[in-house]
């Protein structure tokens, strides 16, 4: 195992931020961290890479100790956290630099340097002071700092956090392109992000795994519930809905469209076609739509 974590435990004061977190990672795996804020996802990603130590438990990392052996740990890990943390007034290939040099890396810098930016596509940028790119590419600074010295590992906090759509698809090609030779955990709360580039997904809810599955098979976690999303024409109780003989669940979307969840996989189109009759309403629109991630999160992860 790559990373392998054994009944972690981490308390702030009388806080729980994990619970017991036990997780192996394998080798050339893309794992997605899901959970609410305050999951815990931070804390787990802070321990595996010796910047928290736990409260009780056993974290290694390649079978090294992260709190026997740190300094070994970091050599496999690069780590980019949820706040990017640059030098504005440092140029690019300067910052590289400066961290090859807290790795004590001392062969082929430069050359190491023009890889990790042609990698992380930094080549036009790459002479600009940092404090004067865009948040994309300060993102690929902190992407390109993570893989200076060529790390088995990579542990990436939200990675895509402000990133416009043109610079969300780049950034998740980039991390798909990485992880064919790297093993890489990462959070994120964008559902499509671990859909398109994670094989595996960890749900977390109130410092506790709910949920481990490849991302194909997780959906499989809340059997044949069928949803339906409709859009009315008037605004409603998410409670009045509730109530609908066959929902388990409704989730509003916007002001007058909501997702309701069926109890099991019966068909509930019928129950609602006559509670919108009876209570005045119209059903502008209804669709079927088959489970996903986004909703076996929700499901998981509700109070």
């Amino acid at each position: 195992m790559t990373i392998e974590l054994q009944n972690i435990t981490k308390l702030y004061g009388e806080q729980k931020a994990l619970d017991q977190v036990s997780l192996s990672i394998n080798k050339g795996e893309i794992t997605g961290l899901l959970g609410p804020n305050g999951a815990g996802k931070s804390t787990m990603m802070k321990i595996i890479s010796c910047f928290l130590p736990p409260s009780s438990g056993e974290a290694k990392v390649y079978g090294f100790n992260v709190m026997d052996d740190p300094l070994k740990v970091k050599a496999k890990i690069g780590y980019l956290p949820e706040h990017n943390p640059l030098y504005p007034e440092m140029y690019v290939r300067e910052y590289l630099h400066y961290v090859a040099g807290i790795y004590k890396m001392k062969d082929n810098i430069e050359e190491r340097i023009n890889e990790v930016v042609k990698l992380t596509g930094l080549q036009i940028e790459q002479n600009k002071k940092i404090g004067a790119l865009s948040k994309g590419y300060r993102q690929r600074v902190g992407l390109a700092q993570s893989l200076i010295h060529d790390p088995e590992i990579l542990i990436l906090d939200e990675p895509t956090t402000g990133l416009d759509p043109n610079q969300l698809v780049e950034i998740r090609e980039l991390i798909k392109s990485i992880g064919k030779e790297k093993t890489v955990l990462l959070s994120t709360h964008i559902m499509q992000e671990v859909e398109a580039i994670c094989d595996r997904v960890v749900i977390i809810n109130k410092g506790k795994i709910v949920a481990d599955d490849e991302t194909s098979k997780l959906s499989k976690l809340l059997g044949n519930t069928e949803t339906i999303k409709i859009e009315l024409d008037k605004s409603v109780k998410l409670a009045d809905l509730k109530r609908i003989s066959g929902v388990s669940n409704a989730i509003q979307i916007n002001e007058l469209s909501y997702e309701i969840i069926a109890s099991g996989d019966q068909d509930i189109r019928k129950a609602l076609f006559q509670w919108a009759v009876k209570s005045d309403i119209q059903i502008l629109s209804m669709n079927k739509k088959d489970s996903n991630l986004e909703h076996v999160f929700q499901q998981l992860t509700k109070a």
